[in-house]
């Protein structure tokens, strides 16, 4: 039975009102010089969960704002990230209790992830990279009324695969067609839209792919793919019983029947961010 609240996360739509307020400030004070970058600051970066079999977590972002250079995002939010996680409480892995929840609630669609303390994103790809964090597991979305799964609050985040890492770049070109990355273990994989450049949109599906036998070794870290005759656009993404044909690296040829949207947002990576359910999540089914 679920219980618990979302009260302990922290959410990213704070931060962001926090920081446009401080970026009006700054602009009413007429700087005529560019602010020195600062070093990349510590924020609770919050996760997506998806997976009965293999757990995975995928980083929610945001594009938020440019600085005045124009060279980059200014939010802690600004990179795509996919992981492979273990949940462990007092030494023991408790990942099971994550699975036996989901499995017994089919119809959730979204589980996710808030840590119980900031830290530095990109201290995950470090030279001595960050390799465990502390959170909470929510059944639900956890910025709109999640509730904490027993067992699996302030659980300590073991990374065993960095799947896929990215930073938003101002300076990259509209992808011309609807592309995604491939992830997974075994027969259970998923899609998750590559996400370039505002306004673009976040979606995690679950999918079957027929046409090429990948192992656990290459899908370790995402594989990117193309739809030919779709546009990056929400309206024309892929939808839960739809089948298209992908291509992968290489002009390899496979086809991916859609088995359930998991995630979709698309409010969020506007720019500025929109909080408000759009008319496409809404008819998604992913509205607050």
């Amino acid at each position: 039975m679920l219980r618990g609240d979302s009260s302990q996360s922290i959410s990213r739509r704070e931060f962001v009102w926090n920081s446009l307020a401080a970026a009006a400030c700054f602009t009413l004070q007429g700087s005529a010089q560019l602010a020195p970058q600062p070093k990349e600051a510590p924020a609770t970066h919050n996760w997506m969960l998806v997976g009965s079999q293999t757990a995975f977590l995928s980083h929610l972002p945001m594009f938020d704002h440019l600085n005045q250079a124009g060279t980059d995002y200014v939010t802690p939010h600004r990179f795509q990230v996919i992981l492979q996680p273990s949940f462990e409480s007092s030494g023991t892995d408790v990942t099971n209790l994550y699975f036996a929840e989901r499995q017994s609630h089919p119809t959730t669609k979204m589980f996710t992830v808030s840590p119980t303390e900031p830290f530095v994103l990109p201290q995950l790809t470090a030279t001595e990279p960050l390799t465990s964090f502390r959170g909470t597991v929510f059944a639900g979305h956890l910025e709109r009324g999640g509730v904490q799964i027993p067992g699996l609050d302030r659980v300590s985040i073991r990374i065993q695969t960095m799947v896929h890492f990215h930073q938003f770049d101002p300076k990259a070109q509209e992808p011309p067609v609807l592309g995604y990355f491939l992830f997974g273990r075994g027969k259970e994989l998923f899609l998750a839209h590559s996400i370039v450049k505002p306004p673009d949109f976040d979606q995690i599906l679950s999918v079957e792919v027929m046409g090429a036998d990948l192992t656990n070794e290459q899908l370790s870290s995402a594989i990117p793919i193309r739809v030919p005759d779709r546009k990056n656009v929400p309206s024309d993404r892929i939808k839960e019983g739809q089948q298209v044909t992908a291509g992968l690296p290489g002009d390899v040829k496979l086809k991916i029947r859609v088995l359930r949207e998991l995630y979709f947002e698309e409010g969020e990576l506007r720019m500025p961010a929109t909080f408000r359910p759009t008319p496409e999540e809404s008819k998604a089914g992913f509205g607050d």
